[in-house]
C-alpha cells in the first residue's frame, strides 16, 4: 500500500436520496453459475502500525535488543537510582551476546545498598498488560566485567502506586555471555497495562545486557507465540489464507532493507532485526516460522510472498545473473517450507522445532510492481517463474503487476494469477461493485490482495463496512475468476504514535482489542458462504442497495448476502425459483448503526456487532425489509 493510491481512483458519483420502492430480487436456486472460491476471504498482513511488536507478537518488552535509540534517551528504557544510590546506563555497541545482536545496555553501578537500588526499566509497547495469577516467562542475555554486582531482582511494578506485581531474583552473571531465564507470577491484582519491568541490583559493578525478553500465556501456549485475543479474532474470521510477509514489509525501502527470511529463523539471538519501511525497527521475532504456525494454527493456506528485486524508492535489480541470489533465495524458502527433513532447508526447519513439512500451493513474486519505473518486472517475473517452476510445477504463483510471459521457455500467459489493490471510499465501492461482472474468464485469475474502504481512524466506520459489504458482494458473485481477497491493513495499535496507516481493521492497545465494523462484516460473510453461485437478477430500484447468493451443497443452505447502504428501510420482494422446499424459518444475522459515523473504538469495543434473529414468513415468494445502514445475511433451508 502506498498514500498516494487514493488520487489514482475514480472520481465518486453522487446518488440522490430517493424513497425506496419495494426492490425484486429473483434467485436461481436450482442452477449454479459456477463453484465459489474456496480461499476466497483471507488476510493480509505485514508490520505496519505495531502489528507484530506491540501486537500481534506477544512480547512485552519493547527495544529488546537496544538498536533503537531516537534523541538523547534510550527508547523505552529509564535509570533507576533509588536513595543514595548511582548508576549510569548507555548503548555499548561494541559487545552483544551474537554477531547478529552486537549491541547491549552498559549498567554502570558506582553506588548502591539494599535500601537504595540502582537499576533500569523498561516502559513495554505503551504499558506492559499483567492479570491476576498469571505467569509471565522471562530471558535476557548478560555478561559482567566482575562478581561484584551481585545477584539481579527483577520486578513486575504498577506505574501509578508503585505496588510490586511480582518479583524474583537471578544469581550473580558470570563473566561471558550466556542467557539467563526467570519466570514471574502475578498474585491478586486489577488488570491494568500501567506496568513496567525493573532490573535492580543492590551493589557497584558493570554489566551488559541484551535480549531482555518477557512474554504472557500465549496463543496454544506455543514459545515465543501470539496474542490470544488476537489470535481468537482472527480465528472468528475462518480466514482461508494467509499473504505474509506484506506488502512493503517484503520490499523495504532500499534494497538492503528487504525482507530477508533467512535472517528470521532460527533462535532470536541470531536474528539481527532489520529497519522496516514504516519508520521503525522490527524485532523479527515474528520470522518465517512464526508465519507458518500461524496458518497451521488457524487452518490458513499460505500465500507466501518473496522479494524481487525492488524497493519501494524504486532501487532494482536487473534481471540475469545480478538477480540469481534472489531466485535461488526463494526457492531456498521454498525447501525450508515444504521440504522433507532429507533436504538442507528442510531439516534447518526441523532444527527449529518443525519437522513436519508445511503445505504450499500458492507463491507471489513481489509487491506492488506497477509502481517500478524501470520497466523490469516482466524479466524478473519471468526469471523467477522459469525457476520455480522447474522445480515446483505444483506452486500457484501470483504476479504482482500485469504482465506478459509469452516466451519458448516458458508457459503461457495465463498460467499465473494477477494482484489487484483497491483503497477506495465506500461510493467509489458502491459504483464499482460490478467491476468483475463481465470480467474475461480466459484471463489470469485475480487476487485483490490488499483492499479497504478507508473510512474512519483508526479503524472504520459503519459506511465504511458498508462500502466493503457492497464490494464484496461484488466479490462473491464472481469468485469463479476473484480467487483471493484480504482486505488491509489487518491491525493498528491504536496508542499515540502506533499508527502510520487509517482505517484499520482491528485495534487494540496493551490490553483490550476489538473489531471495527469492517470486521465484523468480514466475519459475516465469511463464515456464511456456500460452495456453489447463484444467478440472481435486481430490479435497479436503489442505487445502494447490493446483493449476492451463494448456495451449500452438503448443508442445503442458501445464504443470501443483502446490503442497504441507503438512509432509508428497503423492501425487497424475494423470489427463489427451482427450489422444491424452502423452509419457513430463517436465520437473520445483521450489523447496523443509527448514522454511517457510528463506530467500535477502544472504549466503546461492541457499539456496533452482529445480531443474530429469526424469521418465520420465509418461502419461495416472501417480502423482506431491510433496515437503513444495514448488512445483512439470511440462512435459508432448502430441503
Amino acid at each position: 500500500m502506498r498514500l498516494f493510491l487514493q488520487g489514482s481512483l475514480l472520481l465518486a458519483i453522487s446518488l440522490p436520496a430517493i424513497a425506496q420502492g419495494t426492490a425484486t430480487l429473483t434467485i436461481d436456486t436450482a442452477k449454479p453459475i459456477a463453484n465459489v472460491s474456496p480461499t476466497l476471504y483471507g488476510i493480509m498482513t505485514e508490520e505496519i502500525n505495531y502489528s507484530y511488536d506491540g501486537g500481534l507478537y506477544a512480547e512485552l518488552v519493547s527495544n529488546r535488543t537496544f538498536q533503537t535509540n531516537r534523541g538523547p534517551n534510550l527508547e523505552n528504557w529509564t535509570l533507576i537510582q533509588n536513595g543514595d544510590s548511582r548508576a549510569s546506563i548507555a548503548i555499548d555497541k561494541t559487545t552483544g551476546p551474537s554477531t547478529a545482536i552486537p549491541h547491549s545496555l552498559k549498567f554502570t553501578v558506582t553506588a548502591a545498598d539494599p535500601q537504595s537500588q540502582a537499576g533500569f526499566y523498561n516502559t513495554g509497547f505503551w504499558g506492559m498488560s499483567l492479570h491476576p495469577s498469571t505467569t509471565y516467562q522471562g530471558s535476557f542475555y548478560a555478561k559482567a566485567d566482575s562478581t561484584s554486582l551481585g545477584s539481579i531482582t527483577i520486578r513486575l511494578v504498577n506505574n501509578n502506586t508503585g505496588a510490586v506485581a511480582a518479583s524474583t531474583t537471578v544469581p550473580a552473571i558470570g563473566s561471558t555471555w550466556q542467557q539467563y531465564k526467570f519466570t514471574l507470577k502475578t498474585t491478586t491484582l486489577t488488570p491494568s497495562a500501567a506496568n513496567h519491568l525493573e532490573f535492580l541490583a543492590q551493589h557497584p559493578g558493570t554489566a551488559w545486557f541484551s535480549l531482555i525478553s518477557l512474554f504472557p500465556p500465549t496463543y496454544k501456549d506455543e514459545p515465543n507465540g501470539k496474542r490470544i485475543d488476537l489470535m481468537e479474532m482472527l480465528a472468528a474470521m475462518h480466514p482461508a489464507f494467509l499473504r505474509f510477509p506484506g506488502g512493503n514489509y517484503v520490499e523495504g525501502e532500499h534494497l538492503n532493507e528487504h525482507y530477508e527470511w533467512k535472517k528470521t529463523i532460527g533462535p532470536l539471538v541470531d536474528r539481527p532485526t532489520h529497519p522496516a519501511p514504516w519508520n521503525y525497527r522490527s524485532s523479527d521475532g515474528m520470522g518465517l516460522l512464526e508465519y507458518l504456525t500461524w496458518c497451521e494454527d488457524l487452518h490458513m493456506e499460505p500465500l507466501l510472498a518473496v522479494f524481487s528485486g525492488y524497493s519501494l524508492l524504486q532501487e532494482h535489480i536487473p534481471a540475469g545473473k545480478d538477480l540469481e541470489p534472489y531466485v535461488q533465495d526463494a526457492l531456498d524458502e521454498i525447501e525450508y517450507v515444504t521440504g522433507d527433513t532429507s533436504t538442507h532447508w528442510g531439516a534447518e526447519r526441523a532444527k527449529d522445532g518443525h519437522p513436519a513439512p508445511f503445505h504450499l500451493t500458492f507463491m507471489e513474486i513481489g509487491n506492488e510492481e506497477y509502481h517500478d519505473e524501470s520497466g523490469t518486472y516482466d524479466a524478473r517475473f519471468a526469471q523467477f517463474y522459469k525457476a520455480i517452476k522447474q522445480k515446483h510445477p505444483e506452486l500457484q504463483l501470483v504476479a504482482a503487476a500485469p504482465v506478459t510471459l509469452v516466451r519458448p521457455d516458458i508457459l503461457d500467459d495465463n498460467d499465473h494469477a494477477l494482484h489487484t489493490h483497491f483503497y477506495r471510499t465506500a461510493q467509489q465501492f458502491f459504483v464499482d461493485t460490478h467491476r468483475y461482472d463481465n470480467y474475461d474468464r480466459s484471463g489470469p485469475k485475480i487476487l485483490v490482495g490488499e483492499w479497504a474502504t478507508r473510512e474512519g481512524s483508526p479503524t472504520t466506520n459503519l459506511g465504511a463496512a458498508l462500502g466493503d459489504a457492497a464490494w464484496m458482494t461484488g466479490l462473491e458473485r464472481n469468485s469463479d475468476i476473484v480467487v483471493m481477497a484480504s482486505y488491509a491493513p489487518l491491525f493498528v495499535n491504536v496508542n499515540p504514535g502506533g499508527m502510520q496507516w487509517p482505517s484499520d481493521l482491528i485495534g487494540y492497545n496493551a490490553s483490550i482489542s476489538y473489531g471495527s465494523p469492517s470486521y465484523w462484516a468480514q466475519v459475516i460473510f465469511s463464515t456464511h458462504l456456500g460452495d456453489k453461485i447463484l444467478s440472481s437478477t435486481r430490479d435497479a430500484t436503489n442505487p445502494r442497495l447490493f446483493n449476492s447468493t451463494t448456495y451449500d451443497s452438503k448443508a442445503h443452505r442458501l445464504h443470501l448476502k443483502l446490503v442497504n447502504a441507503s438512509s432509508l428501510p428497503q423492501s425487497v420482494a424475494i423470489k427463489l425459483t427451482g427450489a422444491t422446499h424452502v423452509h419457513n424459518k430463517a436465520t437473520i444475522t445483521t450489523l447496523r448503526g443509527k448514522t454511517t459515523q457510528e463506530t467500535n473504538s477502544i472504549t466503546d469495543p461492541t457499539r456496533i456487532v452482529p445480531v443474530v434473529t429469526t424469521i418465520t414468513n420465509a418461502a419461495d415468494t416472501f417480502t423482506h425489509t431491510i433496515p437503513q445502514y444495514t448488512i445483512q445475511v439470511l440462512d435459508i433451508d432448502l430441503n
